[in-house]
């Protein structure tokens, strides 16, 4: 089994490779990854456990939303019926809860005290290095796509070696669209985000653990992570950017993207409104047309499968995506209709959240 990887794992240009990375449970009625991610989280505190890496802090995650708000409300009932721990406030529990936050026009919330942050880039780092001692070869080399139609014999590397195998995955998140540019150029949608770090004011424990959890305003499509490991107070934007190149787009933050998070921070945070931007960095969506996954085979190879569309939460549910792959290469699960190449359009409807 060989491992090929352009630029090394956690790498500053991969979808991947930031600090930070929530993990919720809760996704509106779609009940396919609160299941998934209720796996993953397992998978990935035991891989944790076993590589003696504690990458996993339980900030719990509170999702704040309006009165009126339909996400909020199918997430709650979804985790109800799954079966995932959650508490549900009123709007008089939220603020007393949480009085570091202004919660402005929002009703109430739910709060899953199990959930919180993976700490991306060094788990990639940590699932290379494991793979590695368990006999995977690592090449750190730009791969092809096949050259003629057919069953694949192999594929090259930008080295000039060939890599022969019985199956190819190409799981590339923001590059998959440029190796197979006929193909997904047109159905693959990579987008510039930008995410910020503030720094806390000195000594004040409000933002960080245990009185700061992951958090996701819903109604403004903003979401955030606690001060975790003195990095700063992280805040972000869920709303899909411009179109971004992950090879050679500028990674400098702008200015205008900074002043709108100035001016959230002092609405809903006021003991922030003068934070200092302490770290800024530009990462990228990949997304399918409506955020579903794609894992399915290449029409003009039976071989190669195509799996990425990871549109802001492909991390998290990492795991639980690598025991699906995993079953549909050996041919003992079936596939999942919604996750086929059939199934994503050439524009953008969002409604996976």
């Amino acid at each position: 089994m060989a491992l090929v990887d352009a630029y090394g794992p956690g790498n500053a240009r991969a979808s991947s490779g930031g600090e930070s990375r929530l993990i919720r449970m809760g996704y509106g009625a779609d009940e396919l990854y609160t299941r998934w991610s209720a796996r993953s989280l397992v998978l990935w505190k035991e891989f944790f456990a076993r590589v003696n890496k504690p990458l996993f802090h339980q900030t719990g995650i509170l999702f704040i939303a309006g009165e009126k708000n339909e996400f909020a409300r199918a997430s709650r009932e979804v985790l109800e019926r799954v079966g995932v721990k959650h508490e549900v406030l009123n709007r008089n529990e939220l603020e007393a809860q949480f009085p570091q936050i202004n919660f402005g026009n929002a009703a109430w919330g739910f709060f899953e005290p199990e959930s919180g942050v993976l700490m991306a880039r060094r788990a990639v780092a940590a699932v290379v290095e494991a793979a590695i001692a368990e006999g995977v070869d690592y090449f750190q080399e730009f791969i092809s796509a096949p050259a003629n139609a057919g069953r694949a014999a192999s594929i090259r590397a930008s080295s000039g070696q060939e890599i022969h195998a019985a199956e190819f995955v190409f799981a590339c998140g923001p590059w998959l669209r440029k190796v197979f540019p006929r193909l997904l150029g047109g159905r693959i949608f990579v987008t510039r985000q930008e995410v910020y770090f503030f720094g806390v004011p000195a000594g004040d424990r409000r933002f960080a653990p245990p009185q700061m959890p992951g958090w996701l305003f819903q109604d403004d499509l903003i979401y955030g992570v606690p001060d975790l490991e003195s990095r700063g107070f992280k805040i972000a934007p869920d709303r899909h950017g411009p179109p971004f190149d992950p090879d050679n787009g500028v990674r400098v933050p702008e200015m205008t993207g900074i002043e709108a998070m100035r001016i959230y921070l002092a609405e809903r945070f006021p003991a922030l409104a003068q934070a200092p931007l302490v770290e800024a960095r530009v990462c990228q969506y990949e997304n399918t047309s409506n955020g579903d996954f794609l894992v399915d085979r290449h029409p003009e190879h039976e071989n190669v499968w195509l799996v990425g569309g990871g549109s802001g939460h492909g991390f998290k549910h990492g795991p639980a995506m690598g025991e699906y792959v995993a079953a549909r290469l050996t041919g003992t699960a079936p596939g999942e209709p919604r996750f086929s190449l059939a199934t994503k359009e050439t524009s953008q409807r969002r409604t996976v959240y």
